[in-house]
This record gives C-alpha cells, sequence and structure tokens, in this order.
C-alpha cells in the first residue's frame, strides 16, 4: 500500500544514492547473460578459480550441510586458531569476515564513517568506495600512473592533504595485477602521516612467487591486512575473508561484525581449505601455467600485455572505445571479462585465467575479433 496524503514529510535520504555509487562495475555473469539471452557463459571476468574447491573442503561443507539449521560459531574461533597458526601471530591477531568485502565494511564503520577521510586509486576495486560513500567519508581518488601501478607518492600527497586518511591499498592490485614489494609498502606506511590507517588488501597475495612474497606475520598498529578464500583456495562463493591486525585493531572491527555473518558450511570449508597445502600449490602452478599462456597469446595477436601477479591478465587493445568493442564482441562468444572503467586502464581488458577449454575458447574468439570478424558462432 502506498500513502499519498499530503503534508507527510520526505524520508531520510540514502547517502550511496544521493552521492552517486554505482554497481555497473559488479555487474555479474548472471546478469549479464541474462541481459544478452546466454543459456551459459564463460565465467573469466571475476577472478574467481575455475579449478574449484579442495576435495577436502567440499566434504566438509556436505558435512556441515546437514547442520545448517544451527548458527555457526559466532567467534569463528576454529578457524581464527588455523589462521593464526599458520601465519605464526596470536588469534587477538585475526577477524574472519564474509570476504574482503564485508570486512572492508567493518573498517570504514569502525574507522572512516561520519565525515573521516579515504585514499583510493581510480578505479580501484569498486566494493571500498561504496562502504565509504555510503557511510558519508570523503573519499580522493588517485590516478594510476602510466606503467599500471598505484601511485604511492600521489597517495602520500592526498593523506597528507587530507591530515591523514583510511588509505586503501589492494597489492597485488586489481585490476592492473601490478604489485609494490613489501620493502615499498614499509616505507610507504612509515610516511603516512599520523592519524593515517593502511588497509593493505592482500587477496592475490599467494599469488606472489619467491622472494617477492610478503611476510605472514608482519603486524604494525598502522595496518590492518586482508587475505580471501575466494581466490587459490576456490571458495569465492562460500565468502570467507580474513583480517591481521593489531589486537586493538582487531576489536575495533569485532565491535561493529555481523555477528553470524560466516555461515556453518563456510568456517567448515575454510578451515578444511587452510589445511590442504598440496591442492593449492597445485591450483597456484596452474595458474601460472594459464598467466603464461595468456602472455604469448598477446604477443601472437599484437595486444601488448601488462605483467601481472595475479589470477588474471591486462590486454591492451589501445583505446577505451576499442577495449569496450572487445568487451562486448566477446560476451556475444559467450565469454565474460571486464574493463577497467577510468584512464589509463581503460584502453585494457582483464581476463581471468580459466581452465584450458576455456582458455581455448577465449584464444579462438580472439583471433576472429582481433581479425576483424566480429561474428559470433551458431548464428548468437
Amino acid at each position: 500500500m502506498v500513502f499519498e496524503k499530503g503534508g507527510v514529510k520526505s524520508p531520510m535520504r540514502p547517502l550511496g544514492l544521493t552521492q552517486g555509487v554505482a554497481h555497473a562495475a559488479l555487474v555479474g555473469p548472471e546478469e549479464l547473460a541474462r541481459g544478452a539471452g546466454l543459456e551459459t557463459i564463460v565465467r573469466l571476468g571475476s577472478n574467481e578459480s575455475p579449478f574449484g574447491p579442495s576435495p577436502k573442503a567440499i566434504a566438509a561443507m556436505r558435512a556441515e550441510a546437514e547442520r545448517a539449521n544451527r548458527y555457526g560459531d559466532p567467534s569463528v574461533s576454529d578457524l581464527r586458531e588455523a589462521i593464526a597458526a599458520r601465519h605464526g601471530v596470536s588469534p587477538k591477531n585475526v577477524s574472519v569476515g564474509a570476504g574482503i568485502d564485508d570486512l572492508l565494511g567493518w573498517i570504514v564503520r569502525a574507522y572512516a564513517s561520519n565525515g573521516g577521510a579515504a585514499v583510493a586509486a581510480l578505479g580501484s576495486f569498486p566494493t571500498f568506495e561504496m562502504h565509504v560513500t555510503g557511510f558519508g567519508t570523503r573519499l580522493e581518488r588517485v590516478p594510476y600512473r602510466e606503467d599500471g601501478h598505484i601511485d604511492l607518492e600521489g597517495f602520500l600527497d592526498a593523506a597528507r592533504r587530507l591530515g591523514g586518511a583510511l588509505i586503501f591499498l589492494p597489492n597485488p592490485d586489481n585490476p592492473s595485477g601490478s604489485m609494490h614489494p613489501w620493502h615499498d609498502v614499509v616505507a610507504f606506511l612509515d610516511a603516512l602521516p599520523d592519524g593515517s590507517l593502511l588497509i593493505h588488501d592482500e587477496a592475490y597475495a599467494n599469488f606472489l612467487e619467491g622472494d617477492a612474497r610478503f611476510p605472514r606475520d608482519a603486524i604494525d598498529p598502522r595496518m590492518i591486512r586482508l587475505r580471501t578464500f575466494s581466490k587459490e583456495y576456490g571458495l569465492a562463493g562460500a565468502r570467507v575473508g580474513y583480517a591481521l591486525a593489531s589486537p586493538d585493531a582487531i576489536a575495533a572491527l569485532d565491535a561493529v561484525r555481523l555477528l553470524y555473518g560466516v555461515s556453518r558450511p563456510a568456517q567448515a570449508a575454510a578451515l578444511a581449505a587452510l589445511g590442504d597445502d598440496e591442492f593449492v600449490a597445485s591450483v597456484l602452478t596452474r595458474i601460472a601455467e594459464g598467466r603464461a599462456e595468456y602472455h604469448a597469446l598477446g604477443a601472437r595477436l599484437g595486444l601488448r600485455t601488462l605483467p601481472s601477479a595475479t589470477n588474471f591478465v591486462l590486454f591492451d587493445f589501445g583505446s577505451a572505445p576499442r577495449a569496450k568493442d572487445a568487451l562486448d564482441a566477446l560476451l556475444r562468444y559467450r565469454i565474460h571479462v571486464r574493463k577497467p572503467p577510468f584512464p589509463p586502464l581503460d584502453r585494457y581488458v582483464r581476463i581471468s585465467v580459466g581452465m584450458r577449454s576455456e582458455r581455448t575458447q577465449l584464444a579462438a574468439a580472439l583471433d576472429a575479433i582481433v581479425g576483424g570478424t566480429l561474428h559470433t558462432p551458431n548464428g548468437g
């Protein structure tokens, strides 16, 4: 029922809508498939693992499904303790949420809402911007460098102008695939003005190799580190991520987290996945092979690719309009990919590493597209 009586005052205006937050960057492959009238779609746009969860994680989820009538442990204690042991820290240094998206909301709510200030890259992972805008936080967005790296000097300048800020640094970065080594992160942290807090989003950190890997046990009161089970662990649909931080920061996050936010099956799956190192190692190897194949494909087609420390690669189509044309053409080939929205990255198309059969399908589509043959198979 809609009430239309005269003199009724307007309701409170939601911050997110009035300040222009858009979900276009997060339109899922299911919605795109429906809009294009496709029954199936190859998912190479969301940086998911094509290799699925560990068999141990699947078994754990199945076992817990029979107990889904019961809430999961609100303290997520078993998983917190296992994560702490993996990183060589105390459970008081760990908090677990429903993915990094969830954790970002806690951080903004705990530290920067109601007139606070934040800094992020222009065109970076959009969830942070959505939380910042929704909580009424001032946001400064710094363009990427021409080489695709986040501009740390630009971040510093913005934080100093703001007199301290909440800084969002995905590293390795999405959508560029670039990374800053740990010693640069430490130097950046030391240079930040008082009153700042660094969010170091390490969603893709396990794709780093050898000496490039970040220390597992680094805890600093000026920084919150974020990790996820959505990538190499293959649990994107289960929604589990965690924060590593000082006990005071963890207490601040726990004060605003949703009590039963991580489901019972998700907790069990993440715990089992964390213990299956052999499976994770195999996924990392196959992702590296796929990345190398993408770089070779780009070289063969005359499409420059950016170096990547993640499970995706950016292909350079020369201009934003040509990248948009390629994005649309690939969808007509039933392949879902994404394109960064702002320069200098808007000339690229970001493509997640898929299974070998999916990579073969992608290569055939790009052969046709780059060659100027933009028809789709089977008259689609």
